[in-house]
C-alpha cells in the first residue's frame, strides 16, 4: 500500500453543450448519423476565445471550494493534460496563475496522453510519502475540439472538451494505492497522433495544416488494446491476492462507446459497477478519468473501504491501471 487520500475533486465544462443531432445539422449528415457513429448524446465544446488553462483553473477552484480549504495549503500543482495551451512555458504555471495559487509553490507538467491523470496520481503518492510535499493538486484539461478532422467521423465525433481536478494528501495503512502499472507498446505509436507541435514537424522542417489535427486508426487501437488488456490486468492484480472481478468500482478512460461496452464484458462486472459518463461527455482525453472520478465522488459511490480500479489506454500505445482503496 502506498498511502494516498483523495480529499476533494472538481470539474469544469465549457458553456456550449452540443447534441449529436446538432452535429448532424452542422456536418450536413442524416438525422441520427452522429449518435450512431459515436454513441454520444451530447458533449461540450469551448469557444474560440476560451483558454484551456482557464478551464483547468475552474476545475481546480471547484475542488478547492468543495473541500473548503485555502489555496495556500497546496504546495504542488501537477498539470497532466495531453495537449497544453502552448509549447512553453508549462501548462502548470498558467493554471497556477489563473487559479490564484500563491507564487513560489512547485508546478510542472506530466504528459502520458489519456493516462496523464493516473500517472500524476502515482507520482503524487510517491512524493507525498517521501515527505517532499503535504498537499498536491492534479489537474487535467483538454480542448480536443480545436484539433478535430471533421472529414473523418471515426476520429472527430467521439470527443468533448472539459477539465477535472483532484486534491490529495498522504493516506493511511488502509487508504491508498494498492497497485499501479503502465505498459507501452510502440508498435501502436502511429495509431493515435498529432504530427505537428514539436521539433519533428514544424515551420523549419516543413509541415501542412492537417499536421495539427488529430489522426486515429480506431480499429487498430481497439484490436491491439483488446489483445493486450487481459494479460495486463492479470499482471496488475498479481500481487494483490484477488482479481479484477472483485473490485467494487471501475473508473475507466471514456475512450469510445465500443471500448466502454468491451470493458464491462472483459472485467466480468455489472454495468452498475462502472462509472460511465461517455454518453454525456464523450472522450475528454486526459480529463476523462478524473471527470469520471469526480462523478463517482459527488454521487457517493466512492464509499469508505471500496476497492476502485482506474484503467485505460492511451496513445503510444499505452495501457495503464491503478487499484485504490478509498
Amino acid at each position: 500500500m502506498l498511502p494516498i487520500r483523495i480529499i476533494s475533486t472538481g470539474k469544469a465544462l465549457p458553456a456550449e453543450k452540443i447534441s449529436s443531432s446538432e452535429l448532424d445539422l452542422r456536418l450536413n449528415k442524416t438525422s441520427g448519423f452522429v449518435k450512431k457513429k459515436s454513441g454520444v448524446d451530447y458533449r461540450y465544446f469551448s469557444s474560440v476565445n476560451d483558454f484551456q488553462s482557464d478551464l483547468a483553473a475552474a476545475a481546480l477552484r471547484d475542488a478547492i471550494n468543495a473541500a473548503q480549504i485555502h489555496s495556500s495549503s497546496i504546495d504542488l500543482l501537477l498539470s497532466t493534460s495531453a495537449v497544453p495551451d502552448q509549447a512553453l512555458p508549462s501548462m502548470a504555471c498558467r493554471i497556477m496563475q489563473a487559479a490564484g495559487l500563491p507564487a513560489g509553490i512547485s508546478a510542472f507538467d506530466i504528459n502520458a496522453s489519456c493516462l496523464g491523470f493516473m500517472a500524476g496520481l502515482q507520482l503524487a503518492a510517491t512524493l507525498l510519502n517521501s515527505g517532499t510535499y503535504r498537499r498536491i493538486a492534479i489537474v487535467s484539461a483538454e480542448i480536443p475540439s480545436r484539433g478535430l478532422d471533421w472529414s473523418d467521423p471515426e476520429s472527430s465525433l467521439i470527443f468533448g472538451d472539459g477539465a477535472a481536478a483532484a486534491i490529495v494528501e498522504i493516506g493511511s495503512e488502509t487508504v491508498g494505492c494498492q497497485a499501479y502499472r503502465m505498459e507501452t507498446y510502440p508498435e501502436g505509436k502511429t495509431y493515435c497522433e498529432i504530427l505537428a507541435g514539436g521539433t519533428r514537424c514544424n515551420p523549419t522542417s516543413g509541415m501542412k495544416d492537417s499536421d495539427f489535427l488529430f489522426h486515429m486508426d480506431g480499429k487498430k487501437v481497439f484490436k491491439l488494446a483488446s489483445k493486450l488488456m487481459e494479460g495486463f490486468l492479470d499482471r496488475l492484480f498479481e500481487p494483490l491476492g484477488y482479481n479484477y472481478h472483485e473490485v467494487d468500482l471501475v473508473v475507466p478512460h471514456q475512450a469510445s462507446y465500443l471500448s466502454m461496452q468491451h470493458m464491462s464484458r472483459r472485467l466480468g462486472l455489472p454495468q452498475s459497477a462502472i462509472i460511465d459518463i461517455y454518453h454525456s461527455h464523450g472522450n475528454q482525453v486526459s480529463a476523462s478519468i478524473p471527470t469520471a472520478l469526480h462523478e463517482a465522488m459527488v454521487t457517493g459511490r466512492l464509499t469508505e473501504g471500496a476497492k476502485v480500479l482506474l484503467v485505460g489506454t492511451a496513445a503510444g500505445l499505452t495501457l495503464g491501471g491503478m487499484v485504490l482503496t478509498v
